[in-house]
């Protein structure tokens, strides 16, 4: 079986259902398949935010893997999912590896997608699908943080292909869609419109209501006030914030993020937030 999968790729899928019961979030279906799986949940927030960690257990994601997720937020349900490390993307040797993400967030709901960053090897082809579907008055919050090229040894990202595409509906009609790609090269990651020799980028997406000029000052603010090496910039979506981030530190965009995920909380639920344990492993 692993020989097998090794040639032919992991298939594998995961589907969570959450809902909310006498004022609690609660997982109320968990169907997975390797190397999918989540813990069990936790909740240091209380009852209302159940918080999830995915796992991968086969480490890292290799050619021809095509890893499925579905999770989907009933009434009011509010969740919080990450993964337990940093996710390795593999060289592919011409083959794609694809991973597909689709979630539905019913009236009320809000959703906090927070991945642990990704590694993208020097070679890899790799293809990611997230898309979301929004009822009126659900919220969601994500990121995406991604570094190119094992960079602490040196590596940089010169060949193969990186692509990105998140799509965000309600109600047919599209709140944000965004296409990123990156083809391994010399040019590419020296451009400045490309990497610009910076091998870590970021975004932050937050969808669902209206953000004020004031709250978008303000994460722009947790950006100036601190000392930085990176680039960054936050600008209004037509139903929320957009953060971008380039440069060479996935802990100084991670910190970034987090203070403006811990900005938006109290804004838009009145709730403060508490990161997730898994994160300070």
């Amino acid at each position: 079986m692993l020989a097998e999968n090794l040639s032919t790729g992991w298939h594998g899928n995961l589907s969570l259902i959450y809902a909310k019961r006498a004022g609690t979030t609660q997982l109320i279906h968990n169907q997975n398949q390797a190397p999918l799986k989540v813990q069990r949940p936790f909740y240091p927030e209380g009852p209302a935010v159940c918080h999830s960690i995915i796992l991968h257990t086969a480490g890292g994601i290799v050619r021809g893997d095509h890893l499925s997720s579905d999770f989907h937020l009933q009434p009011d349900a509010h969740a919080l999912i990450t993964t337990a490390a940093a996710g390795k993307i593999y060289r592919s040797n011409e083959k794609t590896a694809r991973q597909n993400i689709q979630m539905h967030l019913e009236a009320g709901a809000y959703l906090e997608w927070l991945p642990q960053e990704s590694i993208v090897f020097n070679g890899a082809i790799y293809r990611q699908d997230l898309r979301v579907e929004l009822d009126l008055k659900a919220s969601w919050l994500g990121w995406e943080i991604t570094r190119f090229g094992r960079s602490a040894r040196g590596e940089q990202f010169l060949q193969g292909n990186w692509r990105s595409h998140t799509e965000i509906w309600q109600q047919g009609q599209p709140l944000w869609i965004d296409r990123q790609q990156l083809t391994g090269g010399e040019e590419m990651f020296n451009s400045p419109h490309g990497l610009a020799g910076q091998p870590v980028v970021g975004t932050l997406a937050w969808v669902g209501q209206p953000a004020t000029p004031e709250i978008v000052e303000k994460a722009r603010l947790l950006w100036q006030t601190a000392e930085h090496q990176g680039e960054a910039g936050v600008s209004r979506l037509t139903a929320g914030l957009l953060c971008r981030y380039r440069g060479q530190s996935t802990s100084e965009v991670r910190n970034w993020f987090t203070d403006v995920w811990q900005l938006l909380r109290p804004c838009f639920l009145g709730r403060s937030s508490r990161p997730p344990r898994v994160w300070q492993n």
